[in-house]
C-alpha cells in the first residue's frame, strides 16, 4: 500500500548548515527504502510565503498567496512510500530527520484506476 509522508514544521525550526544536514540525511533514507524497493517519490517544499491556493466556489476561482491555513507548523515536504501496512509506514516515518522536530503525518494513499503512471 502507499503512504503519503507529510512532514510539518515550523519553517525557521532550522539554521541553513542544519537545513542542509536534513537533506543529506533525508537523501540518506531515501537511498535506504529504493534499495529495499519501498521509495516512490520525495521532495522538500519551497516556503508558505512561495505558496499560491486555489478555490473554486459556485464556478469562481479564487486565487490567494500563502497557505490556505494559518498554522504553526507549514507542510515542508513530503515522502511517498510503499509499504505493506500501518506499523511499516510508522517505521519510515519515525526515520525522517524532521520528525525529532515537527511532525510527520501519516496517510494511506487512495489509488484510483485509470490514472497515468
Amino acid at each position: 500500500m502507499k503512504y503519503m509522508l507529510l512532514i510539518y514544521h515550523e519553517e525557521h525550526a532550522l539554521g541553513e548548515d542544519e537545513r542542509e544536514a536534513c537533506y543529506v540525511e533525508s537523501t540518506q533514507l531515501a537511498h535506504q527504502l529504493k534499495a529495499n524497493g519501498q521509495f516512490l517519490a520525495a521532495s522538500p517544499l519551497q516556503p508558505a510565503a512561495m505558496a499560491t491556493s486555489v478555490r473554486v466556489r459556485d464556478g469562481k476561482r479564487f486565487v490567494t498567496d500563502g497557505p490556505f491555513a494559518e498554522t504553526r507548523e507549514q507542510l515542508g515536504g513530503y515522502f511517498l512510500v510503499d509499504a505493506k501496512d500501518l506499523d511499516e509506514a510508522i517505521g519510515i516515518a519515525e526515520k525522517i530527520p524532521m520528525a525529532r522536530k515537527g511532525t510527520v503525518e501519516v496517510r494511506p494513499v487512495i489509488e484510483i484506476a485509470g490514472l497515468p503512471i
